[in-house]
């Protein structure tokens, strides 16, 4: 069996990437916990994902079972096809990582430049909030 690239495009190996995590590992800062999220929605890991937003999350849904067939629906439906971080601001107990999403849905591009902002809380980082930024856009690398 070949070993896979993380899907988060970190580069890595998915085994040495974003599977812990996925297994239980805590990440140990923001910027792991969005890659990881990243690659859980390009893996159809519905659970994790509800379980890293934290529950003040405007997407927040108490009703877990209508939520993973809605992600279910949206990962099914969607190629992850990159992801491109352009800053991190770590701290303690609050990070923002913004980044580019690589996405195509039905065959239109669906990429997006998004702020995701991270809390601490009880020793987890958990998905907070996303500002868009951009929709459909090409960022210049350098």
């Amino acid at each position: 069996m070949k070993e896979k690239d993380c899907p988060c495009f970190s580069g890595k190996l998915y085994k040495l990437c974003c599977k812990p995590f996925h297994e239980g590992v805590l990440p140990t800062n923001a910027l792991e916990l969005m890659r990881s999220r990243y690659c859980a929605y390009a893996m159809r890991f519905t659970k994790y994902i509800i379980a890293t937003t934290h529950p003040d999350n405007p997407h927040y849904e108490k009703n877990h079972q209508a939520w993973m067939r809605s992600l279910m629906n949206f990962s099914k439906n969607t190629r992850f096809e990159g992801l491109n971080i352009i800053e991190f601001i770590d701290g303690d107990k609050e990070a923002y990582v913004t980044f580019e999403a690589l996405l195509t849905q039905h065959g239109n591009d669906a990429s997006f430049v998004e702020k995701s902002r991270f809390v601490k809380s009880d020793e987890k980082w958990l998905f907070r909030e996303a500002n868009e930024i951009n929709s459909n856009i090409n960022i210049v690398k350098f």
